[in-house]
């Protein structure tokens, strides 16, 4: 962890000793009493933590908070629902390359049922969230839905953003390539990403028909949480924000 995250209601209290975050203090940071550390609200700016006390079953905690941080680039992931453990991976990372929205989308070759897994149900989700937030050393966590079809994500669009998918097949150019990702003004973008299995035709074509330009990451298949992490890299580093 590079930064601690709390809710405001953690904030203002004590933390079990058991919870991660109080372990993490004590065994890997070594904080004693009146020691310091890099904490956040969620969603809410930085600042200090000072452990007050440590007791048998609690630790007690004070906090110093900064200015909220400025807003992120808006940029929105749409990505074909994949498998559970590679939606871990995919949340943690695009979490820590700054996405702003994450939706889980059903699509022509996707496994439906995958939005049934307690991933999503028991709110798993937001703890990988907050892990990638903590290691990019922010406090802010996506958007995230995961029960949308394509077709429902495309039309709730809010308008106005640059479209791209990325398309092994189908697609021209290369992504790096791309003259319309590198506006340097702080236009939202919107980036596709099909399921692990690939885009099916209607998905293409529902794709081209709401203005996406489809690009491509090179001749090798890359799994889905690579792709991704190419793909918005690539995206910051045109914009001139990496």
């Amino acid at each position: 962890m590079n930064i601690i995250l709390f809710t405001t209601e953690e904030a203002a209290g004590t933390l079990a000793r058991t919870d991660p975050r109080a372990v993490h203090l004590l065994s890997v940071l070594r904080r004693e009493v009146g020691g310091s550390f890099d904490a956040g609200l969620i969603n809410g700016p930085r600042g200090k933590g000072r452990i007050e006390a440590i007791e048998t079953d609690v630790l007690r905690l004070s906090f110093c908070w900064d200015l909220p941080p400025a807003p992120l680039e808006p940029l929105i992931i749409l990505l074909g629902l994949p498998r559970p453990q590679t939606a871990r991976d995919l949340l943690r990372e695009a979490t820590t390359l700054g996405a702003t929205a994450l939706h889980f989308v059903t699509t022509e070759r996707c496994d439906a049922n995958y939005a049934a897994s307690s991933l999503w149900s028991t709110g798993e989700w937001r703890r990988h969230c907050l892990q990638g937030a903590e290691q990019a050393f922010d406090t802010r966590i996506p958007e995230v839905s995961w029960s949308q079809s394509l077709e429902s994500a495309l039309a709730s669009l809010p308008g106005g953003e640059i479209r791209v998918g990325l398309d092994n097949y189908e697609a021209r150019d290369a992504l790096g390539a791309c003259e319309e990702i590198r506006k340097r003004e702080a236009q939202p973008v919107v980036m596709a990403l099909g399921p692990e299995r690939g885009w099916g035709d209607r998905d293409r074509a529902l794709l081209r028909k709401e203005g996406f330009l489809l690009a491509h990451l090179g001749a090798r298949v890359l799994r889905s949480e690579t792709a991704m992490v190419a793909a918005v890299s690539i995206l910051r580093a045109a914009r001139g924000q990496m």
